[in-house]
């Protein structure tokens, strides 16, 4: 079979995607086209908005390739250009068989099911996208047939069938390494400027179910991590081929699985990979030796979710730390002289203005290298989009301004217009410190924080300055 993989035209265009002016590399369509690969099969990877590829010129690539089946993905914020894609391939050729894959249609199957996507792979998608490959080469769309495979969701008739959950992968081994060579390397950026970027993931999966985050509900909640080797493998490949210097760990507890940092760290010592990464953590499972020796074998950045400075909202979106620990890891950070990155999240239901400030004012006593602000956003898949369905809070329904960055939703005692505004005085209140802004300068950073500060403030200007506002 030929198999055409796509990260949809126009989404580039989008909000989410101007914050930062990044194009990364789509790993999970690489590991997709990597297990196509092996089972014989014939993989193309289109990665529109890094390859400037609008939807006319997809179409042209989608004609002149003429393959047997059209795999796209997405995420929530971009949803609307994948759908756009999957109507312009069945205008194109209303039998070419379209299937799509990510967090937003594992969960809102129905809605891509109404628009041009004939198949939707939920979930963990390698094994369950090559099953459905390998039936369709036998028996097309075949209902019958499409019945027998876990992880789908597909139209017969009228009547949606959405077939058994697959398990997760137990062996992330199993898998070949991602299909790197299918994707334009030489064209990734950040902040506009060429980089020589991977990024990787060690494991799947997160055991802790927080409620504004789609992760345990997508990969599971058994965490499960590849082999050090598999992993220093992977990233010497890259090192010799793209001579990659920096690799982004996209697991969301990297540092969860004690053994696995220490082995990873051993391997790329051993190899003398020059290297340079970033992961993301927690302030519960990593102390101050794993820090020190993170730092010291090249890892240059940490991420930690705070989420809040009320104790209480970190008990209720069960995120299960303190902010005591989250003090104390912070302060090993400075020492060590690690950057580090803290995520803050306001505008929960039950919060008010109050609390909202108190997060913003524990973020600046915190002090981490940077800020990461954002407002609460009730993603499809999440207890927290559960229940601000139930409870109608949710006033924006435009997938596109599901950024984080956009107030989406109300709460019980402040208005989504006043959880806007406080975004805004956050960004405001932690960037424009001048120990900080002295600090950036020294560091020759300055430019590139105030690039990215403004970008995140984009949203509300657009709706002041244009008239876009709902309130």
């Amino acid at each position: 079979m030929r198999v055409l993989l796509a990260v949809p035209p126009g989404i580039d265009k989008l909000e989410l995607y101007k914050v930062l002016g990044l194009k990364a590399p789509p790993l999970g369509l690489a590991w997709i086209a990597a297990v196509l690969e092996m089972a014989g099969h014939k993989v193309r990877v289109i990665d529109s908005p890094t390859e400037g590829v609008d939807l006319k010129t997809f179409i042209n690539e989608v004609e002149s390739w003429s393959p047997d089946v059209v795999g796209i993905t997405s995420i929530t914020p971009t949803i609307y250009k994948a759908y756009d894609a999957a109507k312009a391939i069945k205008e194109y050729d209303k039998d070419l068989p379209v299937i799509m894959g990510g967090p937003h249609v594992t969960f809102m199957y129905e809605e891509a099911l109404s628009n041009g996507v004939d198949v939707v792979v939920r979930g963990e998608g390698e094994y369950t996208t090559l099953e459905l490959v390998n039936t369709m080469e036998k028996a097309g769309l075949d209902a019958e047939r499409l019945k027998s495979i876990r992880g789908l969701a597909f139209r017969r008739g009228g009547e949606i069938v959405r077939t058994p959950d697959r398990p997760p992968i137990r062996n992330l081994d199993e898998l070949p390494p991602p299909a790197r060579h299918l994707l334009p390397m030489d064209k990734y950026t950040l902040f506009g400027k060429p980089i020589r970027i991977i990024h990787a993931m060690a494991s799947r999966g997160c055991p802790y179910g927080c409620s504004y985050c789609s992760t345990s509900y997508f990969w599971g909640r058994m965490i499960r991590y590849r082999s050090a080797e598999a992993v220093a493998d992977e990233i010497e490949d890259a090192v010799n081929k793209y001579k990659t210097n920096i690799v982004v760990f996209t697991d969301d507890e990297f540092t969860l699985g004690k053994r696995f940092v220490y082995d990873f760290l051993r391997e790329i010592r051993e190899r003398g990979l020059d290297i340079s990464f970033s992961c993301g953590s927690r302030v519960d499972t990593i102390d101050r030796d794993m820090m020190a020796k993170l730092k010291e074998h090249g890892c240059t950045a940490l991420y930690f979710g705070v989420e809040s400075g009320s104790q209480d909202t970190i008990n209720r979106v069960g995120k299960n730390i303190t902010l005591e620990q989250a003090n104390r890891v912070f302060q090993w950070a400075k020492e060590i002289n690690i950057d580090h990155v803290g995520s803050f999240i306001i505008g929960f239901p039950w919060e008010t203005i109050d609390d909202m400030k108190n997060t913003v004012r524990f973020a600046m006593k915190l002090n981490p290298t940077y800020a990461q602000l954002t407002v609460a956003t009730p993603y499809p898949g999440t207890p927290l989009y559960y229940q601000a369905v139930n409870e109608n809070l949710i006033e924006d329904w435009n997938w596109e301004h599901y950024t984080t960055l956009r107030a989406v939703m109300r709460g019980y005692r402040f208005t989504r217009e006043q959880a806007q505004r406080m975004l805004q005085w956050a960004y405001v209140k932690f960037y424009s410190r001048p120990k900080f802004l002295v600090h950036e300068l020294i560091h020759g950073r300055l430019g590139t924080i105030i690039t990215a500060v403004r970008n995140s403030l984009v949203p509300w200007f657009n709706e002041k300055l244009l008239g876009r506002s709902s309130e």
